[in-house]
């Protein structure tokens, strides 16, 4: 036999992989700029919290970037008892909570009708929800102040008699707001479930309302805590809409008792960075307790193809 009978032809070898020092010169470089992002993100954040704990007598002489003389947690008690902050904490919550479980609920009906049920006009009424949150809040703010006075509530419901200076009403405009962001993300995340398992559960003749409690939901269980977050945040944080519909100070939600640390004539901005801190911790403690969810929900799909 001839040499160019038995030379095989050149197998396709694979390119070589990058050497590790480059790699991880690579991986160095990425980990430094995120860690740089996260630190001017936080700065704020660590300012506050360090001026918190320093007189402020002793920010005003050395300055707020000076190294401390004396730490304290004495502000924190301060700014929880001169504001009243505890009355205002129960306002936000008694706003946010009802607000997030009600939107996340309507919310699910309309996408598992849209994404799933595939009813008629569907991306019509999708594109209606997301519209909706194009409108800039502050444009409809004196319609619904004269809307609002003229919708009656009985006395158990609210004091005014009408809807105005009621927590409902501040409920509702936070839930309407928020509803199409909450559709446009959960018809999107239901679309990505696999069909079949909804046919599965028509063959064992499961009802659309069984459809949706049994078998969509519960698999839709990141992206609602991952909504529930974000919108938890949102409504807790929200200043505009109690300053507009509540004329009775003690409804206010939480935000606005930073206003009662703001003296006459003079602030201690120590004191009110104080109290940012008190009223930024309930949202902490709602993302770490939803923090697997929600990294879950923010992901979940992305290596898809």
């Amino acid at each position: 036999m001839t040499a160019s009978a038995t030379t095989a032809p050149p197998a396709l070898r694979p390119e070589p992989a990058a050497p590790a020092p480059a790699r991880r010169r690579g991986r160095f470089g990425v980990h430094l700029f995120l860690g740089a992002v996260s630190l001017a993100f936080l700065a704020p954040l660590l300012l506050a919290v360090y001026a918190s704990l320093r007189p402020y007598e002793e920010t005003a002489r050395y300055g707020y970037f000076s190294f401390p003389r004396r730490l304290s947690f004495d502000y924190y008690r301060q700014a929880f008892t001169d504001s009243g902050m505890s009355k205002y904490f129960l306002n936000s919550l008694l706003i946010a909570v009802p607000g997030v479980l009600l939107t996340l609920f309507l919310a699910s009906f309309v996408a598992f009708a849209v994404s799933r049920l595939r009813i008629r006009g569907g991306i019509i009424l999708l594109m209606v929800f997301t519209a909706g949150n194009l409108l800039p809040q502050q444009v409809i703010v004196t319609p619904l102040y004269a809307l609002f006075n003229r919708i009656p509530l009985p006395y158990w419901m609210s004091d005014s008699l009408t809807m105005y200076d009621s927590l409902w009403a501040v409920i509702a405009v936070q839930t309407a707001f928020q509803l199409g962001f909450c559709v446009f993300v959960l018809a999107n995340f239901m679309r990505t479930l696999p069909q079949e398992i909804l046919e599965a559960a028509i063959v064992d003749g499961a009802g659309v309302w069984t459809q949706f409690w049994r078998v969509t939901l519960p698999l839709c269980r990141p992206a609602l805590a991952a909504l529930g977050t974000l919108q938890f945040t949102w409504m807790y944080n929200d200043f505009l809409w109690g300053l507009v519909f509540l004329s009775d100070g003690d409804k206010l939600p939480v935000t606005s008792a930073l206003n009662n640390l703001r003296g006459e004539f003079f602030t201690d901005y120590n004191l009110l960075a104080a109290g940012s801190v008190l009223v930024a911790l309930p949202t902490v403690l709602v993302f770490l307790l939803l923090q697997r969810h929600f990294i879950a929900g923010l992901t979940l799909g992305a290596s898809k193809g």
